[in-house]
């Protein structure tokens, strides 16, 4: 459905003579029909960039960018009839009526007059907005007008949507109803989904691209990014002499830091690694931990690993390891002052 080559887009001076501010840098990826992806990096990573590019807003430097087999230059209005684009800020008509909107719109996309009710009262239903078809647009909440840009998007009824932070700006309540809003359109149509919130691809997006900086840094399905989920650290919950357990601990090769909790005679000892990982190495890491605890003359009640989140594994995509790590390490050693 989508197939973007070494796409590269510079804005300012230069153009594509390799001057001026790189927004996009060779990215490369396939979204095939029927599939839910979500498009995730951090703020001016380059992906509302992409996306108005694939949508004909936006020319490109270089590169080439296919839409249902239709080359985004050369056969733009045919790409176009083919998708849905929903942008960050949806540019509706306060003025009007949801209904009267939406059949604007329909006639703005070529939309048959025959076709054009019934495709606009379908758009409606799928969304959830039938029930204000006759209300003025400028009166709706933050929530409903959001989804009257996602029925504009599927007015045409096209097969693939791109849809460019649908969320932005809304209240948890608003958030998990467009979400289930777009869960139920991906049984229909192929989606792209522009976010940088983890969670809202974890909820709608069965792929993930990750982008940094204009270039791919991931692409795999939400379990593949799970599983680079790598050991951080443990905890052990012990008791007994409490400076006698974190000092063997901190004698450790490996281990950059140590925070500890006390509750009535336990202690909990959170353990942080100098690096994240693996499974094996968490393994021996944690066996030795508790030896060490044991011979300082500790009981140990508990032991659990701790993992890195995904928000740590985004932030060690986008930013690198060593980013990711500095921080977690200097807030570790804050806890540890305070305690």
């Amino acid at each position: 459905m989508i197939s973007v080559q070494k796409l590269v887009k510079r804005y300012g001076r230069g153009g594509s003579g390799g001057g001026g501010e790189l927004a996009v840098d060779e990215l490369s990826f396939e979204v095939a029909r029927g599939e839910v992806v979500g498009f995730l990096g951090p703020n001016g990573a380059g992906k509302s960039t992409t996306l108005r590019i694939l949508a004909g807003f936006l020319g490109m430097t270089r590169g080439s960018v296919t839409v249902a087999g239709h080359d985004i230059r050369d056969a733009s209005f045919e790409a176009r009839q083919r998708i849905g684009y929903m942008p960050e800020a949806v540019p509706l008509y306060p003025e009007m009526r949801v209904v009267e909107y939406l059949s604007f719109r329909a006639e703005l996309k070529r939309v048959a007059r025959a076709r054009r009710a019934a495709y606009v009262d379908d758009a409606m239903a799928k969304v959830n907005v039938t029930d204000v078809a006759n209300v003025v647009i400028g009166h709706l909440s933050k929530g409903y007008k959001q989804r009257v840009g996602l029925a504009d998007a599927l007015v045409a009824r096209p097969p693939l949507l791109i849809l460019d932070e649908p969320t932005a700006g809304l209240d948890p309540n608003q958030i998990r109803e467009v979400r289930e809003v777009i869960r139920g359109l991906g049984k229909e149509h192929t989606v792209l989904l522009s976010t940088h919130i983890l969670s809202e691809v974890e909820a709608s997006c069965g792929r993930v691209l990750v982008i940094a900086k204009g270039k791919l840094v991931a692409d795999g399905t939400m379990e593949e990014l799970a599983r680079k989920r790598r050991s951080s650290g443990a905890n052990l919950v012990v008791r007994g002499d409490l400076e006698m357990a974190r000092s063997a601990l901190q004698a450790l090769d490996g281990v950059a830091s140590v925070t500890s909790t006390t509750t009535g005679e336990s202690h909990d000892l959170r353990l942080l690694w100098a690096r994240a990982i693996d499974d094996s190495a968490r393994l021996r890491a944690t066996e030795q931990a508790v030896s060490a605890v044991v011979r300082a003359g500790c009981l140990v009640r508990e032991v659990r690993p701790e993992r890195s989140s995904l928000e740590q594994v985004f932030a060690e995509l986008t930013l690198g390891g060593e980013h990711a790590r500095e921080d977690d390490v200097e807030s570790s050693e804050a806890a540890n002052e305070g305690s």
